[in-house]
């Protein structure tokens, strides 16, 4: 964690850049270009599938969106009539092989973000083969698919691409990795189609979108209590995605005296590590509740988020899937 910290440092906050970082970066970039050439002369080679794909990702590291995002516009398409799946990687999970998610699935085999994506009620599939995965949502009668965080997966054809920014971080010091926090140079953003910004204040050719949390859910038993109902009161929380910050921060706006507790993204949860000293009520994100509920206390709360877009992205979105002429 400490080098993470260092790291993020000099990412956002202005810090000392190791100097370690720079040879690295340079062949990064190196080998990021020569990629792109491989499969712009068809060295390399895009599977394309009779649906219309849509892409959704970012091009910093951590925690930018992607996930509450992904779901928003799987919602947003089930009300225009389409059927959508989401294809993932399966990012955090043992699974290998492709593999269609059943009703109950296991984040430790399949990942937290496609367990959280599948309770929203949509066909999920993972695989570190995509393309055969995202051929198990075709089997399964879906005419959309939502490739989740699959920016920089070029091997499955893409219809639509949808960058996800961090409003409040941005791309912090605009280098590439690990000099910086960008996985692709900042000019990949001309190439993209359409622009989300989570938070702050959306800049030209964004579209904004908010992050909307109201109620606390406890993992054992479903209850619903308002957030606000813990205002003024001292709580553990706990967070293992990628930019723990903007939980935290949402707890405080609402007057939670928070102890924060960190851990690597996608971190695997056991018991122990939320047994914590003190008999306090413990929040934690969605993503890090699917994978504590079968050891869930009845002090332990998730709190959902919800992405509000406006209509126009929606619309935008809309007229390039149809645009594609392959549904």
């Amino acid at each position: 964690m400490a080098l993470i910290d260092t790291l993020e440092s000099a990412w956002y906050g202005g810090g000392r850049t190791p100097w370690w970082t720079w040879p690295l970066m340079v062949l990064y970039g190196g080998v990021i270009r020569l990629r792109g050439w491989l499969y712009r002369s068809g060295v390399l080679r895009s599977v394309r599938l009779p649906v219309p794909v849509v892409v959704i990702g970012n091009l910093s590291v951590g925690g930018t969106g992607k996930t509450p995002l992904t779901i928003a516009v799987v919602a947003a398409l089930r009300a225009r009539g389409y059927r959508p799946g989401v294809v993932s990687r399966g990012y955090g999970g043992s699974q290998r092989e492709p593999i269609l998610l059943d009703d109950a699935p296991d984040p430790a085999r399949v990942g937290d973000e496609p367990c959280l994506i599948h309770a929203s009620g949509v066909p999920v599939a993972v695989g570190r083969d995509r393309p055969a995965a995202a051929r198990l949502l075709l089997d399964a009668g879906c005419n959309v698919l939502l490739a989740d965080d699959g920016l920089q997966h070029y091997r499955l054809a893409r219809d639509v691409e949808i960058c996800v920014i961090d409003g409040m971080r941005r791309f912090g010091n605009r280098r590439l990795l690990p000099a910086g926090p960008l996985r692709e140079p900042l000019s990949r953003l001309r190439r993209v189609d359409l622009r989300v910004c989570n938070g702050g204040v959306a800049e030209t050719g964004e579209y904004p979108m908010q992050l909307l949390g109201g109620d606390a859910v406890a993992l054992d038993d479903g209850r619903r209590q308002s957030l606000a109902s813990f205002s003024g009161q001292c709580v553990h929380a706990v967070a293992a995605i990628g930019n723990p910050r903007r939980f935290f921060d949402s707890l405080r706006a609402v007057s939670v005296e928070v102890i924060e507790h960190v851990f690597a993204d996608h971190h695997r949860f056991a018991a122990a590590d939320l047994a914590f000293a003190e008999d306090l009520p413990v929040l934690m994100t969605d993503k890090d509740a699917v994978k504590c509920r079968q050891f869930a206390q009845p002090h332990w709360w998730r709190v959902p988020v919800q992405a509000e877009l406006p209509v126009a992205f929606v619309d935008a979105l809309i007229q390039r899937i149809d645009a594609s002429d392959r549904h």
